[in-house]
């Protein structure tokens, strides 16, 4: 599994749902699909997207190879 982390590009708000769907082996649509069928039911979806907005880091830039 890769490391869990936000990535700097294929990000739709902040980019929380692509890296869970990194992070668990599956397409970022999916993922996405998941969140917004999860916000139909009752519970604090949102504010976890929230909280890992805030805790989980950028994906880290690479340098330019030269």
């Amino acid at each position: 599994m890769a490391k869990l982390s936000r990535p700097r590009n294929d990000r739709w708000i902040a980019g929380v749902c692509s890296g869970l769907a990194r992070r668990f082996g599956t397409s970022s649509l999916t993922m996405r699909v998941l969140f917004l069928l999860s916000c139909l039911l009752p519970g604090p979806q949102f504010l976890i997207y929230l909280a890992i907005w805030i805790m989980v880091p950028n994906e880290e830039r690479h340098p330019a190879h030269v």
